[in-house]
């Protein structure tokens, strides 16, 4: 028998068809990609004109400082409630804002069922539950809050309410999509096995995604006590409510000191959140945040290594038989001490909402009477094109605080990524400075701009520009890090830079990332961008505030509508850009 070498497969193709290859045209973009991208170039040149009309300057700023001088002048020294006032506030504030935030999640745990695809009962049922979560997160909760304080009077309770019901939109979202991504196995051996419902759920899908919904709870939560200074502004008990009562009396030094208090209450808060997560959740995926990092160092270089953390099985849990005399090992204490210690600030919250329960039994007498109120919707004594025009602003706001943020989140994210940080120092310096930018509060951003600008959209675009580079900054730095590495090792192989590595391999993969992210942004700004003209920020907020202190709530009705439509059509957008994109 000959023996004959194999020649490569490329030495046998024949000529002429390898001149077809190279000389064969590069695959023609679909009709569909076409005009996706025209549509993003149109938003951004949208957004561009935006900030054109905002009449946004560096130059103008500066010259509007002076503003500035005579008003803190004026101002004087911060002042801060007493002591044990200030002690009351801060404790109502996360209390109101813990029990809300908790009972958005208990409420959400069914809608995320019915609304993952793997375990809804049927395609009905599907759309019903994401209707809902896209409609709970379309409705301000300013709104509701106006809505539940016109029912159970001033307190706490129309905040949590308000606070529960606008959080349903995000958490079932998230706990849905955290679902989808199960393993399989355990829940249809439980179902072969003859299990119900309730057990496939209980043992074989709670326990993977519960790591997943605690971190979604905890983010959640920090974004209810920043949101929860707008609420004071109609009524809600607790800081923001003792801030905008120090502003309406012009008593800026305890209306600016009360804002100090409610900037560090919210970085001390995302750090709590982190330390619980980090605590509980250990070295896994779910715990990135903005200074996990930072206090979790561990946890950083388990994800540099990209390494999975696996733990041994315990003696104790060989046999059942050990289980069952478990020892009282120092984890197993603090596990214990830190379950104790939840439960008790649970209950420590609901106690110092100081909620009147009896109005959850009286209520339902004055729905009627309320819902007559606020149907139909009517644009009362302002004018149609009036209240058109204001709409626009609004969106023109959103716009150009999304264009104005996209550049700086960019950079910073860029930079706050591992994969493309050129040292561990300029990481953590990037990520650090998205810490602070985060721990403002959008509104008292705005009130001190509009000292500075006056009144108008120029105060809330550059409010929520600034606002937006902490939270797109984030999930830029978090989406760059996810991506496969496998280009970026080829690129590092053949001596590619770091700057050509990025240009090349982390930002066309993390593009798609990019633009979910943007339209994200500009879904939450333009709900913003209304909270905003609350306090003078320009747009629809100022008519909104308007007709709920005038008691005109067909009115209220029909500006929200206005935002329902304009957030569903975003909605709507980035679903087709992320299906076209893919």
């Amino acid at each position: 028998m000959t023996l004959t070498t194999e020649r490569p497969r490329a030495a046998r193709v024949p000529s002429h068809l390898a001149d077809l290859e190279h000389r064969a045209p590069r695959p023609q973009r679909s009709p569909e990609r076409i005009a996706a991208g025209l549509t993003l170039i149109v938003l951004v040149v949208l957004g561009i004109a935006a900030v054109n009309e905002t009449g946004i300057s560096l130059g103008g700023m500066l010259e509007s400082w002076g503003n500035a001088e005579r008003f803190f002048a004026r101002v004087g020294a911060l002042q801060f409630p007493e002591p044990a006032e200030l002690a009351g506030l801060i404790a109502l504030t996360v209390g109101l804002v813990l029990v809300g935030t908790l009972l958005a999640a208990l409420m959400s745990v069914p809608i995320a069922y019915l609304a993952a695809s793997n375990t809804t009962p049927g395609p009905g049922w599907r759309a019903a539950a994401r209707f809902i979560g896209v409609f709970t997160r379309a409705l301000p909760d300013v709104v509701l809050a106006m809505a539940f304080v016109l029912i159970f009077s001033l307190g706490t309770l129309p905040g949590i309410l308000a606070i529960a019901i606008h959080s349903i939109g995000m958490i079932s979202k998230m706990f849905a999509d955290a679902i989808e991504q199960i393993d399989e196995g355990p829940r249809l051996a439980i179902r072969a096995a003859g299990g119900t419902k309730m057990q496939e759920f209980v043992s074989g899908i709670l326990p993977q995604v519960l790591p997943s919904w605690v971190a979604t709870v905890l983010h959640r939560n920090d974004i209810n006590l920043r949101g929860s200074v707008v609420l004071g502004y109609v009524g809600v008990a607790g800081l923001g409510l003792e801030m905008s009562y120090a502003f309406k009396s012009l008593n800026y030094g305890l209306g600016l000191g009360i804002a100090l208090v409610i900037f560090l209450l919210c970085i001390a808060m995302e750090i709590v959140s982190s330390t619980v997560r980090g605590a509980m959740l250990g070295r896994t995926a779910q715990t990135r945040s903005w200074i996990d990092r930072i206090l979790h160092p561990r946890m950083a270089k388990a994800d540099a290594a990209k390494t999975p953390v696996v733990s041994a099985k315990p003696a104790w849990a060989q046999t059942p038989e050990t289980a069952l005399r478990r020892p009282w090992t120092g984890a197993r204490v603090r596990g214990n001490l830190g379950g104790i210690i939840a439960v008790l600030v649970v209950i420590g919250s609901v106690v110092v909402s100081n909620i009147t329960w009896n109005d959850f039994f009286t209520v339902w007498a004055k729905i009627p009477a309320m819902a007559v109120q606020f149907w139909p919707p009517t644009f009362g004594t302002y004018e149609a094109d009036a209240m058109i025009d204001a709409m626009r602003d609004t969106i023109a706001i959103a716009l150009a605080a999304t264009v104005l943020t996209l550049l700086p989140s960019l950079i910073l994210g860029s930079l706050a990524a591992r994969n493309v940080a050129p040292t561990p120092g300029i990481r953590s310096g990037a990520r650090f400075l998205l810490v602070g930018i985060r721990g403002i509060p959008e509104l008292i951003l705005a009130i001190v701009l509009i000292v500075v600008t006056g009144l108008g959209a120029q105060a809330g675009v550059i409010a929520l520009a600034i606002g937006g580079i902490g939270l797109l900054g984030k999930l830029i730095a978090d989406s760059f890090e996810e991506v496969d590495a496998g280009p970026e090792r080829a690129l590092s192989a053949v001596g590619a830079t770091r700057l050509q590595r990025y240009s090349s391999a982390t930002l066309p993969q993390g593009m798609r990332a990019l633009i979910g992210h943007s339209f994200y942004m500009l879904d939450t700004n333009i709900r913003a961008a209304t909270v905003l003209g609350i306090v003078g920020g320009g747009g629809v907020g100022y008519y909104l505030l308007n007709a709920g202190q005038g008691a005109r709530y067909g009115t209220v009705t029909a500006i929200v509508l206005m935002i329902l439509a304009t957030v569903l059509v975003v909605e709507g957008l980035a679903m087709w850009m992320r299906r076209v994109y893919r």
